[in-house]
């Protein structure tokens, strides 16, 4: 059941304690959710899996660069993922809110181990093309796709309703974790056994989600089966109608936009700007998932201490820092801090976007929802990636850095007045336990 929500007395768009809890038992700690053994327990394959994801990340990345010399190209393969979630988002997330989550995912994991292991046998073999690569990095993306929205709505019975937002954000530390640790290990893959082993790692990684899958047995209803294409719009117009979730999805949008431009360049920076080799560019994808740790941790602090506006400038900032100082540097040392600053405010600004998305969701619309959000979002990103690499390829890639990152302030000082946060309270939907 759905309940309405108001503002904290800090200000803070987290759950109010509800029913027979006291607040001064909340658990209100960043590491409350780790309490609840069965997210404790997804939470931990989600790493391994991750990781994986991101060892396939840098062998995909850095075989682009050897298989074509065109930056669009480069950034197309970075963008990937973004550009699944922009076609399937949408669809993915009415399947999550008609069909067993759990079994969704199943599915989900089971397509990308056969995708992932067919792209190993093809590198080993030798015939992946620059079109093959994007192929099935867009195949795997979209495996990615259609699990998200339910991975999403499932945290919701992983744990209580208290800690809902700390899960979120361990969520985001998880994948951000594994943003510190596979690049690495990535690099050092890449540079002693090879692009295929890199792959084929990856194609291992997803067993231990789908261990974990099939022995959880979650305690909640079956859904409701309603038509897929009604369904879907019936979401649409619930999030498009919501001022909130709109303000939301729009910032979230203009906000990966410009930033996507490190992402989606940085192995042309390492190639091309900083003359760097395969261990280099899995140190800065490295640096980018430390920063992203911390922000995710940041992000948290940062929303209770002066609420959703200040989170979401801080955040630009950072990434517009790290854009113009990857223009301008010439050495893998130098550029290091650079790529930490960018991981830090990707995290902070989608992990504050993701919480309010989440807490102003119905329960029966927040597949849908948050697959509306992944879609816009994200799918700006992929298409802006795609720009950046165009603008790369013609004016070079330290003048696209520093438009990317004059386009970031720019944005974020416009938005801040057009489409403002929402206000501490503003739209919050509490979910019972």
């Amino acid at each position: 059941m759905v309940a309405n929500g108001v503002a904290m007395a800090d200000g803070r768009d987290e759950p109010a304690v509800q029913g027979p809890y006291s607040p001064a038992s909340s658990p209100d700690g960043s590491f409350a959710p780790f309490r609840f053994p069965a997210f404790r327990n997804v939470w931990s394959a989600n790493v391994l899996s991750q990781i994986g994801s991101q060892i396939q990340l840098v062998g995909a990345g850095w075989l682009m660069t050897e298989l074509t010399s065109e930056h669009r190209m480069v950034a197309a393969v970075q963008a990937a993922s973004p550009l699944s979630m922009l076609l399937l988002s949408v669809l993915a997330g009415g399947v999550a809110d008609n069909f067993d989550r759990r079994r969704v995912m199943l599915a989900a994991q089971w397509f990308m181990l056969l995708v992932s292991a067919a792209l190993a046998v093809q590198a080993w073999l030798g015939m992946l093309q620059p079109w093959s690569l994007l192929t099935f990095s867009l195949l795997v993306g979209a495996g990615m796709t259609m699990q998200m929205p339910a991975w999403q709505a499932s945290v919701r019975t992983l744990v209580d309703s208290r800690v809902l937002p700390q899960a979120i954000s361990l969520n985001s530390i998880a994948f951000n974790l594994a943003r510190t640790v596979g690049p690495a290990i990535g690099g050092i893959v890449l540079a002693m056994a090879g692009v295929s082993i890199a792959f084929a790692i990856n194609a291992l990684s997803y067993v231990a989600m789908i261990v974990v899958f099939t022995q959880w047995q979650p305690s909640v209803a079956p859904p409701l089966r309603n038509p897929l294409l009604p369904s879907i719009m019936a979401g649409t117009r619930y999030v498009f109608g919501s001022s909130p979730l709109r303000r939301l999805i729009f910032r979230g949008a203009a906000y990966a936009s410009a930033a996507m431009a490190l992402q989606a360049l940085l192995p042309v920076v390492v190639r091309e700007g900083i003359h760097g080799n395969a261990s280099d560019y899995g140190l800065m994808l490295g640096a980018f998932g430390v920063g992203s740790v911390a922000g995710a941790l940041l992000s948290q602090k940062l929303r209770r201490a002066g609420g959703a506006e200040l989170t979401i400038g801080v955040a630009t900032a950072c990434a517009a820092a790290a854009l113009a100082g990857l223009a301008i540097v010439h050495t893998v040392l130098t550029a290091i801090p650079f790529t930490f600053i960018g991981g830090v405010g990707w995290t902070t600004c989608l992990t504050t976007l993701n919480v309010g998305t989440q807490l102003r969701s119905r329960d029966d619309m927040l597949g849908r929802s948050m697959a509306i959000y992944q879609a816009v979002t994200f799918g700006m990103a992929a298409i802006a990636a795609w720009c950046w690499g165009m603008l790369s390829d013609l004016a070079g890639i330290r003048i696209t850095l520093a438009v990317a990152s004059a386009t970031l302030v720019v944005s974020g000082m416009v938005l801040r007045f057009l489409l403002p946060m929402p206000a501490p309270g503003e739209g919050v939907l509490l979910s019972r336990n």
